[in-house]
């Protein structure tokens, strides 16, 4: 997969070499030539160029990339006539930062893909982890359904997966469990492997400290997470 990543800041870097670990082939692209220099060694290709100029993004073969991620947030302008360009040029999924309504109507109307609300987002995990501080991440997949990552602490200790009775109780399914196993290094030292069960069974045992993955509906979250409160 080759994915353009436009806008370096630091939304738009860290987009880009997370999926570069992740196994992409990305092409970090910035006006700024400092930006691009900070990042060059962690991607596969990084360019200082200006994305409005049909010339210059014909130069990188632009539609020849799978996405484009376009993170500029601060300029509008830019954002906009880089989505434009983007679709002009036969790119198929173009994701777009978008800052506030007007510009998210923007660049909806202009051929963006998905959209990517980053303030809302972060507003949003930042206010989940101050009323669910167990909770370790959340994804929204559809409306109103998310997959959670969680430490479901003492209230469910050493119990199995049928005896905690999630599903039973907050029509919420257990996909998969993190934890984290003890063994002896070659030196002879303790240590800790991370090991994932993505097919958990029911009689497979929920420690204190394992990671539980889980998805359901909000609502049902929200009922599991009085329930925590109150443990």
């Amino acid at each position: 997969m080759i994915v353009a990543v436009i806008g370096l800041g630091i939304f738009g870097a860290k987009t880009a070499v997370r999926l570069s670990e992740k196994g992409a082939e990305v092409v970090a692209i910035d006006l700024n030539e400092g930006l691009v220099d900070k990042i060059k060694d962690r991607v596969t290709h990084a360019v200082a160029l200006d994305v409005t100029s049909e010339r210059a993004l014909r130069s990188i073969n632009i539609s020849d990339v799978d996405i484009a991620v376009v993170a500029l947030g601060d300029n509008i302008e830019i954002s906009i006539m880089a989505v434009a360009m983007l679709r002009k040029l036969g790119v198929g999924r173009v994701i777009a930062r978008a800052v506030h309504p007007l510009h998210e109507h923007v660049l909806k109307e202009i051929g963006a893909s998905e959209i990517i609300k980053v303030e809302e987002e972060m507003g949003e995990m930042i206010a989940s982890k101050i009323v669910a501080p167990y909770v370790l991440q959340s994804y929204s997949f559809a409306a109103g359904y998310s997959i959670v990552e969680l430490k479901l602490g003492k209230k469910f200790e050493g119990k199995t997966v049928v005896e905690s009775k999630i599903r039973q109780n907050y029509s919420l399914n257990i996909v998969a469990l993190q934890k984290r196993v003890p063994f002896i290094t070659e030196e002879g030292k303790s240590s800790y492997r991370v090991e994932i069960n993505d097919s958990p069974m029911p009689m497979d045992v929920i420690n204190v400290d394992d990671i539980v993955v889980l998805l359901g509906s909000e609502k049902n979250f929200d009922r599991l997470f009085s329930d925590l409160e109150e443990s």
